[in-house]
């Protein structure tokens, strides 16, 4: 498999993340969706990363559709239930980190790709009060647990995991580590995780 990203994206890095815990094998091809050199229209229409390329030819995109897939393809360290509310606990969780990531994106879209006159000061604060929320319904959640699910690593703290270092990456003034202790500890021990480690992400 081939799987094609940069190494900044959250939704890429919760791909990688999912592949090491799996221990799959893969080839990481960096790809650059902003560069007008970008080929990446070929295997995603859609023009986005991550896209995985299977050993077929065949592509898939959406990082929630492409962990999904890696999940059954190793029983090694199982991160979705079968279905179920279990099931649907975990997958909520992962939108709800999707959703801070994608008004966090988009806050930093408007900063960095629009000029600063057709900037909109109101778009960006409601998008960072989606932010601020989603974070707070985050560590409400996840109360005192060890983990999002309770007791058990899942796909539901990849995709917190990788949400928080993001915007620790993005957004350092955004004092979400000190506001929220809880997900700070969880953080912390994500990060020590290999799987975390090994993609810290890059400008």
């Amino acid at each position: 498999m081939k799987l094609l990203g940069s190494l900044a994206s959250p939704y890429v890095r919760k791909v990688r993340v999912v592949l090491a815990e799996k221990k799959l094998d893969y080839e990481f091809i960096l790809e650059d969706v902003w560069s007008p050199e970008t080929t990446i229209a070929l295997s995603n229409p859609l023009g986005k990363v991550p896209c995985l390329v299977m050993e077929d030819g065949g592509a898939m995109f959406d990082s929630s559709v492409i962990v999904e897939y890696l999940d059954t393809m190793s029983p090694v360290g199982k991160l979705i239930p079968i279905p179920g509310r279990e099931r649907a606990s975990i997958k909520c969780w992962e939108a709800l980190a999707d959703g801070v990531l994608d008004a966090g994106i988009l806050v930093r879209l408007e900063r960095t790709q629009r000029p600063p006159e057709q900037q909109s000061d109101v778009w960006v604060e409601r998008q960072l009060g989606k932010v601020r929320e989603g974070v707070a319904a985050m560590s409400s959640a996840l109360g005192e647990h060890s983990f999002c699910s309770g007791k058990q690593f899942s796909l539901a703290d990849v995709a917190v995991g990788c949400a928080l270092g993001w915007l620790a990456f993005r957004f350092p003034e955004i004092t979400w580590a000190e506001d929220h202790p809880n997900l700070a500890r969880l953080f912390e021990k994500l990060s020590e995780r290999p799987s975390f480690r090994d993609t810290i992400p890059v400008a």
